[in-house]
């Protein structure tokens, strides 16, 4: 991917070596909870406030020029802006929120609970961030056999596509139909979020090689060979020795390839529809 010298997004925020932050609210949160209970408040919203209070009170540090993949990740950041504003001022006739991409390593707070990192990159619709340890991208090198700039390019450009689908109101009528299913069915909707999130990655891989020319030889090869990597099926063969499609919650090696590389070669968001195609 071409992008050394590329503009970097201001959207980043580097958490790295802050080690957790301390929790509680502190006297003036306790304060502001006594006001919202005395107020009428309901008492279960009480634990998304505090985690959204944790998450925005942590101070982040400029990312390192030194630093290549965190430098990597923060313009490929930039280029999904500059593609998703486009996209959303001439599709839907409206601003594109950009998101904010949080850099941690170990463990971090954000408005959907503390995380690990071994959880992997995510997405966290309420503070609209996404999160993300670059071990992870040793991890795809090293264990996955996935290597390349591109592979890493595709798991920012997929965590994007959640935004979108927040953005959009997709997540949130995902989000309310599993709750009236049993586990079977909710994984299945989770596995056709998932890829319509890696069909998002490939719009966004389209337009941002079209409008700019930043594929180099072999990127989507690179991006393909992560989508393969991380399937539902490859994972469970390696981790247990057997596949439980009953368990997928992102899909099978072949289903993200294939949506990925529709995104990619259709650049047309009216071809993303996972929920009515599979």
């Amino acid at each position: 991917m071409k992008w050394r010298g590329s503009q970097r997004s201001g959207n980043v925020d580097d958490r790295r070596g802050m080690g957790r932050p301390a929790a509680g609210l502190g006297i003036g949160g306790i304060i502001v909870v006594v006001i919202y209970l005395f107020m009428g408040g309901d008492p279960s919203d009480l634990t998304q406030m505090m985690q959204q209070q944790q998450a925005t009170s942590v101070q982040s540090t400029p990312v390192d020029p030194n630093d290549d993949d965190a430098v990597f990740v923060s313009v490929v950041l930039k280029e999904t802006e500059d593609v998703w504003e486009k996209i959303f001022q001439e599709e839907f006739g409206k601003a594109y929120r950009k998101p904010t991409l949080v850099l941690f390593d170990g463990v971090v707070e954000s408005a959907c609970g503390t995380q690990q990192s071994a959880t992997g990159p995510f997405y966290c619709p309420p503070d609209e961030k996404l999160y993300i340890d670059l071990s992870f991208y040793r991890l795809l090198k090293e264990r996955f056999n996935a290597p390349g700039d591109f592979a890493m390019a595709y798991v920012v450009a997929h965590e994007v596509g959640h935004h979108i689908q927040h953005l959009l109101g997709t997540s949130d009528q995902v989000h309310a139909q599993r709750e009236r299913l049993n586990e079977k069915e909710a994984n299945q909707l989770s596995v056709k979020l998932e890829l319509q999130a890696d069909f998002y990655a490939g719009v966004w891989a389209h337009y941002a090689d079209q409008w700019k020319g930043i594929l180099e030889e072999g990127d989507i090869e690179e991006s393909l060979t992560a989508a393969n990597a991380i399937g539902d099926d490859r994972l469970q063969q390696e981790g247990s020795g057997r596949v439980v499609p009953d368990a997928f919650t992102h899909g099978t090696s072949e289903q993200r390839m294939y949506w990925f590389k529709k995104g990619f070669t259709s650049g047309s968001l009216k071809q993303g529809n996972t929920f009515e195609e599979m």
